[in-house]
């Protein structure tokens, strides 16, 4: 098995109501690379938060990962940050 290297981003959305869409259509466009997807945002009984933070594990490839996020930087309102670890 070849190395691999394993990419986690890190989506931060401000005003999920107004940017989720866009974001949304990403992610649909980018679905079959997206392993593993959790989405954490503050919420309770009385109010939830109009930011939010989700956590992508991706597939297919460093590349591919890096171009989601940066179509995802050109979105206003939201910010990527990656993790990469390798895989000896």
């Amino acid at each position: 098995m070849a190395d691999q290297r394993h990419v986690i981003l890190g989506v931060h959305i401000t005003d999920r109501v107004k940017h989720a869409g866009q974001v949304q259509q990403l992610f649909t466009e980018y679905g079959c690379s997206i392993k593993t997807r959790l989405g954490l945002h503050d919420a309770n009984e009385n109010q939830c938060s109009p930011n939010g933070l989700i956590l992508l594990e991706m597939a297919g490839g460093e590349s591919n990962a890096m171009e989601l996020a940066g179509k995802l930087n050109r979105v206003e309102g939201v910010e990527v940050q990656q993790m990469i670890f390798d895989h000896p």
